[in-house]
């Protein structure tokens, strides 16, 4: 404490924002050689993991320090290195939350835009093109859905549980919106074969929806569409429409668009479902909302992040009523409202 009894202001805080891009770094490194899914068998010393992985000893000693120090690994007196519980449950591949495929991207997509970000201050433009754009977005999702599948998993069951898709005894059809990886209407259908998906995404998507939907056993209950939001045949009659991740992209225009055309997609007493990084009303927090904003900047034309009010306003703009959020796995809560 200073003699003013205040504590003293020093750099510590800006210094390590100022290293803040090293960690998803060193976690990537560790993820591609392997490290969480060995540690998940067991603890291991530095040569049992070397002799395992096959990398360097001299760079798994740092990244395994590096990890224990930002506690995503524990080391006892005798050196054997074990798995933290955040990364046992989201760092070992085949967990339903694994973020490890997320991270893999990191190097590769995340942090080459990120590079540009000054550019996209000056400007008020996305520097390599919108990832809301066909071209430009099927190249960059394409590779990115599969991995962020686990993301929206859990959520997707919870949805699934509040709507009791599972005691359904009537037949329920989904709309799903920008399907990509297909991981709401795949859940949904898992849950009764009364569900029928129709997944919408541009055409270079659907070989990644219709592989991801094979792979969990729900084929047979998907039809796919190609076509862009705008202007897509989304059909009607709907019981259930879902909205993963996807108003960020598409800014506060296409999204109030998006919406109204939603709503005439559903059938009387159809609900949409909306997952999103809700910021607040005032745009103070939270972080994770507020950074994804600016990669929004960085990735979109006119992308942002948003509050719960302003989304549930467009809602109202719309048509639906009873706005309201469920508490999901996920940094938000889904947002639901009904058609009446």
């Amino acid at each position: 404490m200073s003699a003013s009894g205040q504590a003293p202001i020093t750099p510590e805080r800006i210094m390590q924002i100022a290293w803040g891009y090293a960690p998803p770094l060193i976690i990537e490194a560790a993820v591609r050689h392997g490290v969480f899914d060995l540690l998940a068998k067991g603890p291991k010393n530095l040569d049992e993991v070397v002799a395992h992985t096959g990398a360097s000893q001299r760079g798994l000693r740092v990244i395994l320090n590096a990890l224990t120090g930002l506690k995503l690994l524990s080391k006892d007196g005798k050196g054997n290195y074990a798995l933290a519980p955040e990364s046992a449950a989201f760092l070992v591949s085949g967990q339903p939350g694994y973020l490890g495929g997320f991270i893999r991207h990191t190097s590769s997509q995340l942090i080459p835009h990120w590079l540009k970000l000054t550019d996209a201050v000056k400007d008020g433009k996305p520097p390599t093109g919108g990832v809301n754009q066909e071209k430009v977005g099927t190249e960059f999702f394409h590779e990115f859905v599969e991995d962020i599948f686990p993301l929206s998993y859990m959520a997707a069951k919870t949805l699934a549980g509040a709507l009791g898709i599972a005691k359904a005894s009537a037949p329920v059809k989904v709309l799903d919106l920008a399907a990509g990886s297909g991981v709401w209407g795949i859940v949904l259908a898992q849950q009764s074969p009364q569900v029928a998906v129709t997944a919408l995404d541009w055409p270079g998507m659907l070989d990644v929806t219709r592989r991801t939907a094979v792979r969990n056993g729900v084929e047979r209950q998907f039809a796919f569409v190609g076509g862009d939001l705008s202007s897509a045949d989304f059909g009607t009659g709907y019981q259930v429409a879902t909205l993963g991740h996807i108003l960020h992209s598409e800014g506060e225009p296409r999204s109030r668009a998006l919406l109204k055309k939603t709503f005439a997609a559903l059938a009387p007493g159809g609900t949409i479902a909306i997952q999103e990084f809700l910021v607040e009303d005032d745009r103070s927090g939270p972080p994770v909302g507020l950074l994804f904003a600016v990669n929004m900047l960085i990735a979109t034309e006119s992308g942002d992040t948003f509050s719960f009010n302003e989304i549930a306003g467009w809602l109202r703009e719309a048509g639906f009523v009873n706005a309201r959020t469920l508490d999901a796995p996920g940094p938000s809560p889904l947002i639901l409202a009904d058609r009446p």
